[in-house]
């Protein structure tokens, strides 16, 4: 049971990174469409950098202390 609630910490630290790549505007499209609603959402959602630097930053301490308790 331990190793799913890891794994469950591996998918939010890869969302959160997923989620700061999209917010400084490194994940793209092909579609113009797309591209501008996209480039439309980051300008009037300035808090989503913050917020997902924070679960980031988050994940990694409750990943490093999950498997600390695993070794210990």
């Amino acid at each position: 049971m331990e190793i799913v609630g890891l794994a469950f910490e591996f998918l939010f630290l890869f969302g959160g990174t997923y989620l700061y790549l999209y917010s400084i505007g490194k994940v793209n499209t092909n579609d113009p469409k797309k591209k501008k609603q996209s480039e439309e959402f980051r300008a009037n959602n300035k808090w989503l950098k913050p917020l997902s630097l924070a679960l980031i930053a988050i994940m990694v301490v409750n990943i490093f202390f999950h498997i600390q308790a695993l070794i210990s």
